[in-house]
């Protein structure tokens, strides 16, 4: 992305995108940058009230300021997307309760 190759990793649903970033200021200006731009090129608002940031491993202070440079939510580790536990203890039964009751529940069919 732009003149510094800044390389930023998504993933995009339907109507979700996961970026996938070093904990590094330059890489939260590049995501600001891109939402940015769609908002531009597409006429479309992207909405700040449902965007989150789901981190593993980051200090606290860097994380308030990456939420307040994207104005965003803060989901809380472990939390749960499309159906999967992110950081958690998969050691621990509560992890995979909820994979093994959805794979019972579809196999009962």
């Amino acid at each position: 992305m732009g003149n510094k190759g800044i390389e930023v990793k998504l993933l995009q649903f339907t109507d979700d995108t996961v970026f996938f970033y070093q904990p590094n200021f330059k890489y939260i200006l590049a995501i600001k940058a891109i939402l940015r731009s769609f908002e531009i090129a597409s006429g479309l608002k992207v909405n700040f009230h449902k965007r989150k940031i789901g981190v593993l491993v980051i200090s606290e202070l860097d994380l308030n300021i990456f939420f307040n440079t994207l104005d965003c939510g803060r989901m809380r580790l472990p939390f749960t997307y499309l159906g999967m536990t992110i950081g958690g203890n998969h050691r621990k039964n509560e992890f995979l309760n909820p994979i093994i009751h959805k794979i019972q529940h579809r196999l009962s069919m």
